[in-house]
């Protein structure tokens, strides 16, 4: 692998309790970004205390604290990893290997249930039917839109991204497809997280996702 700087950006609405669990398994060398995105459980004060860079984002919304993670970001590449303890960001080892190799431009992550009930049904149907939706959009055969990702900074600043809600990370795929990036999805196991999800721990939030990212899907063929 040459040798490359790595950010990992990881967008935090009171997830005290999951921070020590994450922030441990960050590869050594690289930097843990935690945007602290109003939380109010300590959030922020935790990950200073656990030597993370604390970026706070008062604009709520999934995408924002995603974006400002992005914007205070310094590396070569960029990676993206949920705070709820549900993906250990040390699996982001090799998406940063095949990027900074040049064998992929964004490496994102399929979600495997590591044990029963770790992905919920709902979760599940709203995935699969994002996937369906952004393979006639794109073409790319994509079984997940997860938040485990990596690819390089000056290519993600390039992407022009505006939304702010949660069709960020469909927007990205999106738009790097519109551009010619080479899209790779790699499997990785996925844990039961900690405390209740802010998207899609409910089937009314998994469908206001899914509301979101179809506003995304629409958007003309490299608009920006």
């Amino acid at each position: 692998m040459k040798l490359v700087t790595t950010d990992v950006v990881l967008p935090c609405l009171n997830e005290a309790g999951a921070l020590p669990w994450v922030l441990e398994r960050v590869p050594a060398g690289w930097r843990a970004i935690v945007v602290d995105n109003g939380s109010t459980d300590g959030s922020a004060a935790v990950a200073r205390e656990l030597g993370a860079t604390v970026v706070c984002e008062e604009r709520r919304g999934f995408g924002a604290a995603c974006h400002a993670g992005l914007l205070a970001a310094e590396a070569d590449i960029v990676c993206f990893c949920d705070c709820d303890a549900s993906l250990d960001p040390g699996l982001l080892v090799p998406f940063v290997r095949a990027v900074a190799d040049g064998e992929a431009d964004l490496v994102l992550g399929r979600r495997r249930p590591a044990v029963r009930g770790a992905f919920p049904a709902h979760a599940r149907a709203g995935n699969l039917a994002l996937s369906w939706m952004l393979r006639r959009r794109t073409g790319l055969r994509l079984h997940d839109l997860g938040p485990l990702r990596a690819a390089s900074r000056e290519g993600l600043l390039g992407l022009g991204l505006t939304d702010r809600r949660s069709g960020y990370p469909l927007q990205m795929v999106v738009r790097a497809a519109d551009a010619g990036w080479r899209v790779r999805e790699e499997d990785v196991p996925y844990l039961p997280r900690t405390g209740k999800s802010k998207v899609t721990g409910t089937w009314r939030g998994t469908w206001q996702a899914v509301h979101d990212m179809r506003r995304v899907l629409g958007e003309a063929g490299g608009a920006r």
